[in-house]
Formats: structure tokens, C-alpha cells, sequence
């Protein structure tokens, strides 16, 4: 509708012999009595015209085509531009959801052009926690937006599978293998405590075969064998976080590995390069990458005068292997502790002179998770030790819920958990009061039990109360919130207008019947019913949760 209303005001304006770019500004009035959209247009061409705004909406108004989408068009306030929609508009919206079914919401944005969306990325040190969990919802929603929006999109998932970290998880398994316990003075002081490190060694001494992704790794049971007690431990651990993902419906087109970066010589290469771009130092025996040349608010040491790199050096070779690969955009998924390493790596990579735009990648950034349950915090899992789990909130309220309360808020914002909540059937539970309201209109469909190639043909000229004339608006806004949400890299816009469009079904509901005795009234409504479970499904599909059918 708004390319419709931007055509409209363009062929108006090329009558004025008025020059307009294609970005004209339309929005839905917050007060439905000042229209369905809204313009500025008359406002921002009232400068350059040198004419009051309101006469040149006044000249804009009588210039534009019939449109018989258009019941009126007026001016307000200073000169502001309102349409208001015919019926047969908002009937012709039920028609383009029922005919286009899921592909109702698509749009072409990415044109085809190559993303790739880096998310959850947990170091291979333990099971995957609610944080992990957060990144995994929300990144995963942002590639179910960006491909309805045209982007070619691979997942990706890049394993921290080297330094101290991995070496602290490497001691703990030899320890608890010897019989060390926890608690115990000789346990390493940096080491993992949770329940999993005693079944990796158990697993390691029984000499088990364990598969992820692209390894398969034996145990030797010699613990004396340093690296095989840290390969098993690695490959036990990116095996159960696989299952992890695999219950939480998440699938990954490509694992990384930054020991990879490494033993490919990647790591050097890069280093050999920023070297030769002239943007490194020495200094107190340790290598400098000047990254204050690149907004840093101080130079970052690449090479410790101990040996060894810091941590920022493989991420941006891992990035240079990233636009290697052909990417137009690449998106970061990544907790908020990453934010300090944004502008280091940006630094970086400008510094290689290789092209490589200044914002490049993109990133989202998700804060921290608070578990509730029973009004109090849980803290921690009895198997991790330390945290809770992603696989306790599975456990407890199931894939759906965790999925959408995960992703249903900004992920900027800090976010509470309410397990109680998640587990509710009630109105209080948005995941339940919009799966509700699919559930609803699938019963009354079944009732109906026409033929469902049918209800494309109805007449929907009855559509007339004021339910439905709220429950049609809401439905022509799914293309428009897939878009922004797109745009944005937000998927909770999707989840707010989910809670929106199931409360407007849910008032229908309770208001009318659907299936009476008027025949084009019932047939009306049930094309209406059949168009808003069309798009519940859709808008559903995009933050991975089910649409069920009973309840």
C-alpha cells in the first residue's frame, strides 16, 4: 500500500512539474481518525517551493489519480497529507494473503546479495548457556528475516577452540580423570567445576569415540597424552553443544575453528600483512597495531612480549577470511562483552588497505539473561555448576516459549526470564495467547469444513464491523513490520506485532460468531480467519516457533 500511495503522490508531482526523490516519507498515524497513512511530503517540498505547506498539499491532493483504494484524502495541522482506505482495500489485502500465501511478507531488500550471520559462537569449554541461548534466538531469527527479505544467507559458528581457556579445560578432565576432586587444593585454581567435566573424563577413560561436525575423535585413555585429552575434551564438548542447537531447532551451514586460522597459517599471514600496511610498531618488546589511526582510543598490542597473540589478531583474520569469501555484509550475533572489541577489529581490517567498508561487519549485541522462577533468580545447573543452562529452560518450558521469550525484546535490552510465565496457559503468556489464537481459527476452519482452494474466491464485501476493519489494518501491516525488522535487526518487532495481531483476533472472537446463517456473511469471515492464521503462521515461522493447531 504505501508503494501504491508513493506512485500516487509521484504522478502527482510530475503533473506540478515537482521533482520528488523515491524515499517519500509515509507512516500510520498513531490516531486512526487522522487516516490509515500520512505524509509529510507537502512539508519538506514547502521550502524549496517557497509556498505554504498546506497549499502545496492543497495543489498535491488536486493532482492525484483516482485510486480506487482511496476513499478520501485530507490535509491536517501544518500540511500534512492523510489517506484514507477504501473497503475494497483492505478486502484486497485478505485477497494477497490468501494468494500468496507464506510468501506474504517477503520482500527484496538483499537482492540476492550474500550475508553471512556469525551467532552463538561459545567456546567449546562447557554447555551452552541462556546467553548462548539468547544469541542463538535472536540470530537465528535475524537469517529467517534477512532470507524472506532476499539475502543469501549462511549461518555460521566459530569455535574459540584455542588458548587458556582450552587449556584450562584440558587440566580440569586430566584432574577429575586422576580422581581429583573439585573442592580439592590440587584442582587447578582456573579450572571447570560442573558436573560435565567428570563425564568427559569418565567418556575419555572408557576410551569413547565421539562425532562433531567435521571430527571424529577416539580417546587414547592415556591422560598422560596432553593432546589427546584436549581433542576429546573439544570435540565431546561441540558434540553436546550440537545437540544443543539440534533441540532448539538451529542449523548452521558452517563451524569455523580458530585453531584452524592457525595451524593454515591465517594468523601469520594477517599479522605479515598489518606489518607490511605500515601500521605496526614495537614497543617493550611486545608488537602494536596504531589503531587510534581508526577512532581506538588507544594503540592494541598484537604479539606479547611473552609470546603469543592477543586475542583480537585471529578475529580479524578470521573476518579478512570472512570478505575473502565473498560476503556484501556480514552480521555479528555476539554477547555484549564483544562491544569492546568492535572498533579492534574494524581497526584491523582497515588497516590490511584492502577495501574492506569502515562499519564492516555489522553487529548485533545481546545483554545478559536473569533466570526467575518462584520470584526468586536461579543460578545455577546442577550439570554446568556455575549457570543455568540453555537445555534447563528447554527442559523446563519447552522450544517454543524459550525461543520467543528469548528473542520478544530488544536484544539491547536485559532481559528476566520468568519460567513460571514461560509454563503458564494463560492470556499472561504471549506464547500461548498467539499459538492460542492460531489454534482458535483452525478449529473454527475445521468446523467451517469447506474446501480451503475456495476461500480465495469469497465475497468479502460484508467485512464491515469494526473488528474486522482493526483485524484487516493489522494484517496490512505484516509486510511493512518484516521490513523494518529487517532493516533494523529486530526481530522483536515481529514478536510485538504477534501480541498485537492475537489480541485483535482474540476481540473478533469474542465479539461474533463466524459461522451463521448468512452465507456471505460466514464465507467473508472465514476468509478473514483463513488470512489471519496465514499470517500468524508466517510471522510465527520467523521467530522459529510452532503454529499449532489444537491446544
Amino acid at each position: 500500500m504505501k508503494d501504491h500511495l508513493i506512485k500516487l503522490l509521484s504522478q502527482a508531482t510530475k503533473s506540478l512539474n515537482i521533482e520528488i526523490d523515491s524515499h517519500v516519507h509515509i507512516e500510520r498515524p498513531k490516531n486512526s481518525q487522522h487516516g490509515d497513512y500520512s505524509t509529510n511530503l507537502a512539508l519538506t517540498l514547502a521550502k524549496s517551493l517557497r509556498q505554504n505547506p498546506r497549499k502545496v498539499a492543497e495543489d498535491i491532493i488536486s493532482h492525484l489519480p483516482e485510486s480506487s483504494l482511496i476513499e478520501k484524502v485530507e490535509i491536517a495541522g501544518a500540511g500534512f497529507i492523510n489517506f484514507y482506505l477504501s473497503a475494497g482495500a483492505s478486502h484486497s489485502i485478505v485477497n494477497d494473503i490468501l494468494r500468496l500465501k507464506s510468501n506474504y511478507g517477503r520482500n527484496d531488500l538483499g537482492q540476492g546479495k550474500k550475508v553471512q550471520v556469525e551467532f552463538v559462537s561459545a567456546n567449546p569449554t562447557g554447555p551452552l548457556h541462556v546467553g548462548h541461548g539468547r544469541g542463538a534466538a535472536v540470530g537465528d531469527c535475524l537469517c529467517r528475516l534477512l532470507e524472506i527479505s532476499g539475502w543469501e544467507v549462511t549461518r555460521e559458528f566459530y569455535y574459540n577452540d584455542a588458548g587458556a581457556q582450552i587449556e584450562n579445560l584440558t587440566k580440569s578432565v586430566i584432574a577429575r580423570a586422576k580422581g581429583i576432586l573439585v573442592d580439592d587444593p590440587e584442582f587447578p585454581e582456573d579450572g571447570y567445576r560442573g558436573e560435565y567435566i567428570l563425564d568427559i573424563a569418565e567418556a575419555f577413560l572408557n576410551k569413547e569415540t565421539v562425532v562433531a561436525d567435521d571430527m571424529k575423535v577416539t580417546a587414547t585413555g592415556d591422560i598422560g597424552d596432553i593432546e589427546s585429552v584436549r581433542k576429546f575434551a573439544v570435540a565431546y564438548l561441540r558434540h553436546e553443544q550440537d545437540l544443543d542447537l539440534k533441540t532448539f531447532n538451529i542449523k548452521f551451514d558452517v563451524f569455523s575453528l580458530e585453531s584452524a586460522l592457525y595451524t593454515s597459517g591465517k594468523v601469520e599471514q594477517t599479522v605479515n600483512e598489518l606489518i607490511n600496511s605500515g601500521y605496526t610498531y614495537e614497543e617493550d618488546d611486545a608488537l602494536w597495531l596504531r589503531t587510534t589511526s581508526f577512532g581506538d582510543d588507544k594503540d592494541r598490542v598484537m604479539r606479547k612480549k611473552e609470546g603469543g597473540y592477543t586475542y583480537f589478531v585471529p578475529d580479524v583474520a578470521y573476518h579478512l577470511d570472512k570478505w575473502s569469501r565473498g560476503f556484501n555484509r556480514v552480521i555479528n550475533e555476539q554477547g555484549a562483552d564483544h562491544h569492546s572489541t568492535i572498533t579492534r577489529v574494524r581497526a584491523g581490517l582497515q588497516a590490511l588497505n584492502k577495501g574492506i567498508p569502515k562499519d564492516w561487519p555489522d553487529y548485533v549485541l545481546h545483554q545478559m539473561v536473569t533466570v526467575m522462577k518462584a520470584g526468586e533468580e536461579v543460578k545455577l545447573s546442577k550439570r554446568a555448576g556455575s549457570y543455568v543452562t540453555l537445555r534447563d529452560l528447554i527442559d523446563q518450558v519447552g522450544c517454543d516459549a524459550t525461543r520467543f521469550f528469548l528473542a520478544a525484546r530488544r536484544a539491547d535490552s536485559q532481559l528476566i526470564f520468568d519460567i513460571d510465565l514461560a509454563r503458564a496457559q494463560t492470556n499472561d503468556n504471549p506464547v500461548y495467547y498467539i499459538q492460542y489464537a492460531h489454534a482458535r481459527i483452525c478449529s473454527v476452519l475445521n468446523q467451517w469444513g469447506g474446501k480451503q482452494d475456495s476461500i480465495v474466491d469469497f465475497d468479502l464485501s460484508p467485512l464491515t464491523l469494526n473488528h474486522e476493519t482493526i483485524l484487516m489494518q493489522k494484517l496490512s501491516e505484516f509486510p511493512e513490520i518484516t521490513e523494518s525488522a529487517t532493516l533494523d535487526l529486530a526481530p522483536h518487532i515481529i514478536a510485538n506485532y504477534l501480541k498485537e495481531l492475537a489480541a485483535a483476533f482474540h476481540s473478533y472472537y469474542n465479539a461474533e460468531q463466524f459461522l451463521v446463517n448468512d452465507i456471505k456473511v460466514k464465507q467473508a469471515r472465514i476468509a478473514l480467519l483463513a488470512a489471519t492464521k496465514q499470517v500468524l503462521h508466517n510471522g510465527l515461522n520467523l521467530i522459529g516457533v510452532s503454529s499449532p493447531e489444537k491446544m
